[in-house]
């Protein structure tokens, strides 16, 4: 019998990459200083997901 995955579990990580990577597009067109830094985490969050990916699909 094949294991099905719920849809929470299917959909959490996708979820999470969105709302950090729209925080991070909001805070970078809102405001410097310390939402700078804040924009640079959320939107590097995606690229590091996606090479995160990479590597796993090629080992």
């Amino acid at each position: 019998m094949k294991h099905r995955l719920s849809l929470r579990r299917v959909f959490a990580l996708p979820l999470a990459i969105a709302i950090l990577s729209s925080v991070g597009l909001v805070s970078a067109l809102t405001g410097d200083g310390w939402r700078d830094g804040l924009s640079w985490i959320g939107l590097a969050v995606p690229v590091f997901a996606v090479a995160w990916a990479i590597k796993i699909r090629r080992s």
